[in-house]
């Protein structure tokens, strides 16, 4: 690919930029035919984060498939006569969706953008969402769930990918955390919102997210660095204009991404004896580490039970105690959003760990004790009250780091060559574990609570060591300066 010399001024005519960039979408008319919805988006903040805030609804509807099953167990197994394993298989159906959706993530993402892959996951949502409203028998539930998972394993990986490439260095972590505060508002809409409606008509209220998401693409620019990547230059340039606004001085960034896109373009083959390369196995490495290691921490499994221990500790209510978890998960990570490019990446992931491993310590060490005390005694509630504490302790150390940080690491560290496989892999990896956190936690609390959690303290264990030695802190830097420190072969 070719690109004009940095003295020839190849951007036209910049007020009037083309937001509708793609493959899957080119017109002659661009510039004009977009002059309204440019005019909207002038301040390097106010654009960049009203397109974090369209494409924010694909997460939102990410949690809220998530949360669905919780609060409507209850009254769709009444109402379709359903077994306790039927409705185990559905719930659990959205991560087997999800692991497909995820292995085809990166190359929908790869070769028809970011805005046309989030536009593709909302079809089978939307569909997934009506066949469950409608459905008459089991056979509904499982299709619509398999849908919603599909698209919810595509959003997983397009939405950090698309904000990690429009965002402006000094704000990407924040604006990256975004991605998991926003799953954790849709899991806290569905609970809530399960409280006051019926099943049917909480699946109908779950297609707002997408319905809304799929006008809100056509007023957004497509990222620059896969317009670039794709050889469209004045799309190119005119997409990072108008994220950086219409008065910005866009030359030394468009340097810099003509610069990294040129040097991994030269070759379009990878071939697997490449991978053995520092500057591809070792981001490799450390993105996929952190998306297992965060399900291996057992996030899933301490939420799955949460509510037999609120039980434990005299909270009767258990929808009442999911609501108080999804407030929790809700703020904390609103603070880590806050804090993500103030302290770093590192030092929240370190944090984050330390806390989950102390926390989930306190946890196992009460049912431990609970174990060997009567249940009349003063005692035997104390130790109940120290285990919810825990709890919550563990939800909010999760959600400061773990929660929102490995996607964000994930999108920021893969370089711009393997970046579609590689995030790909990295999802379903993701989806994989969570699947089986989700399957097993029933198994290994029945065998024993305690220990159950102190395999999961063991892998944050694990993870708190991988954390400190292997992850790079990568505030401050650009997408461009992240991948040339691996291509360096060394660590920041």
């Amino acid at each position: 690919m070719s690109f004009r010399e940095d003295g020839e001024d190849g951007r036209g005519d910049l007020r009037k930029p083309f937001l509708h960039t793609g493959s899957w979408y080119r017109m002659g008319s661009r510039q004009s035919s977009l002059m309204g919805s440019a005019q909207a988006i002038r301040d390097n903040s106010v654009s960049v984060l009203a397109c974090v805030l369209i494409v924010a609804l694909g997460p939102i509807q990410f949690g809220f498939t998530c949360g669905y099953s919780s609060p409507t167990q209850t009254s769709i197994t009444k109402d379709l006569d359903l077994t306790v394993s039927q409705f185990s298989l559905f719930g659990s159906l959205s991560n087997v969706g999800a692991m497909v959706g995820a292995i085809a993530s990166g190359q929908i993402a790869e070769y028809i953008g970011r805005k046309g892959s989030l536009m593709i996951a909302a079809v089978p949502n939307i569909i997934g969402w009506l066949a469950i409203s409608f459905a008459r028998d089991i056979s509904f539930l499982y299709m619509g769930r398999l849908l919603e998972g599909f698209g919810v394993g595509v959003i997983s990986y397009t939405v950090p990918v698309y904000i990690a490439e429009i965002a402006p260095q000094n704000l990407r972590g924040a604006l990256g955390s975004v991605n998991q505060l926003s799953v954790t508002i849709g899991i806290l809409l569905s609970y809530l919102l399960g409280l006051l409606v019926d099943w049917r008509l909480l699946a109908v209220l779950g297609i707002l997210p997408c319905l809304i998401l799929i006008p809100g693409l056509f007023f957004i620019p497509e990222s620059p660095r896969w317009l670039a990547k794709m050889g469209m230059t004045d799309d190119f340039e005119a997409s990072l204009q108008v994220l950086r606004g219409f008065d910005t001085d866009i030359t030394l960034e468009v340097n810099e991404i003509k610069r990294s896109v040129a040097s991994t373009s030269r070759r379009t083959t990878l071939h697997f004896s490449e991978l053995k390369s520092r500057r591809y196995w070792l981001p490799l490495m450390i993105g996929i580490g952190l998306l297992v290691l965060q399900q291996l921490s057992g996030i899933n499994g301490v939420i799955f039970y949460s509510s037999n221990i609120f039980e434990s500790a005299g909270i009767t209510s258990s929808n009442a105690a999911t609501v108080g978890v999804g407030i929790i998960q809700v703020i904390a990570t609103a603070v880590s959003t806050w804090l993500m490019d103030r302290t770093g990446r590192r030092v929240l992931l370190i944090v984050s760990s330390s806390g989950m491993v102390l926390s989930l310590l306190l946890v196992s060490v009460s049912f431990f004790l609970k174990g060997m005390v009567a249940e009349d005694s003063s005692l035997y509630g104390i130790l109940g009250i120290l285990s919810v504490v825990g709890v919550l302790l563990m939800i909010v150390s999760f959600s400061l780091g773990m929660g929102p940080i490995p996607w964000l690491i994930m999108s920021e560290i893969l370089p711009v060559k393997v970046k579609s496989l590689a995030g790909s892999v990295a999802t379903l990896a993701n989806w994989l574990f969570s699947w089986i956190i989700t399957m097993t936690a029933p198994i290994f609390l029945a065998w024993s609570s305690g220990g159950s959690f102190a395999i999961y303290m063991t892998m944050c264990v694990f993870s708190l060591a991988f954390v400190t030695v292997w992850v790079p802190e990568t505030k401050g830097k650009t997408l461009e300066e992240i991948q040339f420190s691996f291509r360096r072969a060394s660590v920041f």
